[in-house]
């Protein structure tokens, strides 16, 4: 059945923006191959920093050893991947759509093959022995009835604390390792006039990370799965107690935290106007970016929480039904999947590469210490990360989030957070 939406202002908007963009980054690759070559388009929300510079690298990968096959960079911003999404929806219901896409690994992405749109991937994990060397929970976000829906390219990391390092030295804090430190380090700071904690959710998504960093703290990996699956109900103890944690937590914020987005609040950390941020480790790829070292300039530490725990976000390629170079998209999809366009991008992007048979010598200090943690910490697919529930759910979740940092009413907050509940349970 397929997704039946109206067209909105924002995929009109989004529309104009994705031709604008794909027309730029054409420009600056300079590999245009003329009319004899195919075009192909990726569909990304790649377009701040690190992220950006991971995208063009493997494009410029690619083009190197494919001439004759041109893929145009067709990255909207904005709303943490939401405006890319609405183009997404508009052109695959118009039949006209990208050779490739991006979308969170599991339900963001399977929505598209409920709908009717996308075209199985097994054949290529079986030619290319990918099987063997992708996570078998990986494999599994992104299949339906045996058969495979999506290409894992990273795993990211939602819950950590970015901090500025000179900053912490030069005032002689230590990051946190529970929150009555995290509060005792954010008293200190705004006594000498630094924004303890940079927020921008001018996207309700990022405060929605947040909240979800200090539900683990509070309820575990398990019992923070429980509630996104529908198991529990949001008026426990335990929740209320986080709703509080969290209140607490927005009054060390930035004022204009409405308006900003998660790299405006970045360049907060940056600039030392703010010493903390709590965002996902693509932040690590943004740093870098702006030539801030790790260990150097900044620094990191997992969000307090009682058990070592490893918040999964998975950006996941699909490639659509009747698209009009199937075979030329389908080497694309190859050469994504292979060793060099994972270290490639990986690198730049700040994430770990979703291949276990990538070699992380070359990676950064940020990059390798992630992977030791993926191999030993509590694993949990974040909510905020896109792959716990279906999006409808999340939405619901970011509506919720959205009028609580406003008006601060806990009781309505809890009340809202079950009525979107209801959409996983049905009651």
């Amino acid at each position: 059945m397929k997704l039946v939406k109206k067209l909105s202002i924002l995929a009109l908007f989004s529309i104009m923006l994705s031709t604008i963009l794909a027309a730029c980054n054409t420009e600056e690759t300079g590999k245009d191959t003329g009319s004899s070559g195919t075009k192909l388009e990726i569909l990304s929300w790649w377009t701040a920093g690190g992220e950006a510079e991971a995208l063009n690298a493997v494009l410029d990968g690619f083009a190197e050893t494919n001439p004759d096959i041109k893929v145009e960079n067709a990255a909207v911003a904005g709303g943490a991947g939401a405006n890319s999404q609405a183009v997404l929806s508009t052109r695959l219901q118009g039949g006209d759509p990208p050779a490739v896409f991006q979308a969170q690994g599991g339900p963001d992405l399977l929505r598209w093959h409920d709908a009717g749109y996308l075209d199985s991937l097994t054949k290529i994990y079986e030619e290319n022995g990918w099987l063997e060397v992708f996570p078998e929970e990986l494999i599994k976000m992104n299949t339906v009835d045996g058969e495979i829906y999506g290409l894992p390219l990273n795993i990211h990391r939602n819950n950590v604390i970015w901090y500025n390092k000179k900053v912490f030295d030069d005032n002689g804090l230590e990051p946190p390792k529970n929150f009555d430190e995290f509060f005792e380090v954010a008293e200190t700071l705004k006594e000498k006039g630094i924004t303890p904690l940079a927020l921008g959710d001018k996207n309700p998504r990022w405060a929605t990370l947040v909240f979800e960093t200090i539900l683990l703290d509070k309820l575990g990996a398990d019992g923070t799965s429980e509630l996104w699956t529908g198991e529990v109900d949001f008026d426990t103890p335990e929740v209320r107690e986080a709703v509080k944690t969290f209140e607490k937590l927005l009054s060390y914020t930035n004022e204009n935290h409405s308006a900003l987005d998660w790299q405006d609040a970045a360049e907060l950390v940056v600039s030392g106007k703010a010493a903390m941020q709590i965002m996902g480790d693509w932040q690590s790829g943004f740093f870098e970016s702006k030539n801030m070292e790790p260990n150097v300039d900044y620094g990191w530490v997992q969000t307090p929480s009682k058990e070592k725990v490893f918040s999964i976000v998975n950006d996941s390629m699909g490639m659509p039904k009747d698209i009009s170079n199937p075979e030329e998209a389908r080497k694309f999809v190859e050469y994504l999947g292979s060793t060099e366009a994972m270290k490639n991008f990986n690198i730049k992007k700040g994430s770990i590469p979703a291949r276990t048979d990538v070699d992380m010598s070359e990676f950064g200090e940020y990059s390798k210490a992630a992977a030791e943690d993926f191999k030993e910490a509590k694993l949990y697919v974040g909510l905020a990360g896109g792959s716990a529930t279906p999006a409808g759910h999340i939405a619901k979740v970011d509506e919720a989030m959205n009028i609580f940092v406003t008006q601060k009413d806990v009781d309505s907050f809890i009340d809202s957070l079950n009525q979107a509940r209801s959409l996983i349970t049905g009651n």
